[in-house]
């Protein structure tokens, strides 16, 4: 996931409640043109309402009483969210799913995802509040698609949306899953490929069979990417720490490994001069005999 910075701007500290405004008025456009159920607009209203709540607290709580540019973009991101949370609902009440509304959402959210970061590492603004923001944007986005993809693929589709917050609650359990993580490439990938392949599903395009073996193939990576990052923390569980490959080792690391490259040239350098004096000393002993 990408890391965003919310101090250097001048956007005011009412920005997350500009986003619950935001995601009203894009519900009401949907309510117009895609025929949002009640219920779908009030499940839309509570995801804006509870975003704002959660943000705000989180901004107060880390010092910080402004979203940056890239902040605004993922939060234009999760208003998305909202709206394709807002279709699904209508869909699960009886109503009819606006697919091409759905997955166009979606999609913009999806492709915003690689904005928020390029604007963070151009301004040169980071903070992990930003990147948990985003990556609590994205594991939403996975959630509400899976329910909807469940409905036409099957219900272990769910486990796509539900292993992101497994994992979270596992790590209450087990607090040494709490351990921040390496930086990979792999996790990256596997994370975009899910919301890939959820919309390429949600919008129909493929037969069942090929929707049935793309949402699989998502799931399956998805549990080897978990798989390997579980793995990962287990054996760094008592380091103290989870220090990437990439990290400079301690000190007293590379303390230990240059005496034991120094005694290794002394024995070396020891050996060397026993031979040389045996060289020289073998002529004396041959002519005394």
């Amino acid at each position: 996931m990408t890391t965003l910075d919310w101090r250097v701007t001048e956007v005011p500290v009412r920005g997350p409640a500009a986003g619950v405004v935001t995601q009203v008025v894009l519900l009401a456009v949907l309510w117009a043109d895609a025929g949002l159920s009640p219920a779908g607009c009030l499940a839309g209203v509570a995801s804006a309402v509870i975003l704002s709540a959660v943000l705000t607290r989180s901004m107060r709580r880390s010092g910080i009483h402004s979203l940056g540019p890239a902040g605004l973009v993922t939060l234009a991101r999760a208003e998305l969210a909202g709206g394709v949370t807002a279709m699904v609902t209508t869909g699960l009440t009886g109503g009819d799913v606006p697919v091409a509304s759905l997955v166009a959402l979606a999609a913009v959210a999806l492709i915003l995802d690689g904005v928020d970061g390029y604007v963070a590492r151009r301004t040169g603004t980071v903070s992990e509040l930003g990147a948990r923001f985003d990556m609590e944007t994205d594991a939403f986005l996975i959630l509400v698609l899976s329910v909807h993809v469940a409905g036409s693929t099957g219900a272990w589709v769910l486990a796509i949306g539900a292993m992101r917050y497994v994992f979270v609650a596992a790590a209450w359990v087990a607090p040494w899953l709490r351990a921040p993580l390496r930086p990979s490439f792999a996790r990256k990938a596997v994370a975009a490929l899910q919301g890939i392949i959820l919309v390429i599903v949600s919008a129909g395009v493929a037969p069942p069979p090929v929707a049935t073996g793309l949402a699989g193939l998502a799931l399956a990576s998805l549990v080897w990417s978990f798989g390997r990052d579980v793995r990962w923390l287990w054996r760094s569980r008592y380091t103290g720490r989870s220090r990437s490959r990439w990290e400079p080792r301690p000190a007293a690391h590379h303390d230990r490994h240059l005496g034991r490259w120094r005694a290794r040239r002394e024995a070396k350098g020891t050996a060397g001069e026993i031979a040389r004096e045996a060289v020289v000393d073998e002529p004396s002993l041959v002519g005394s005999a």
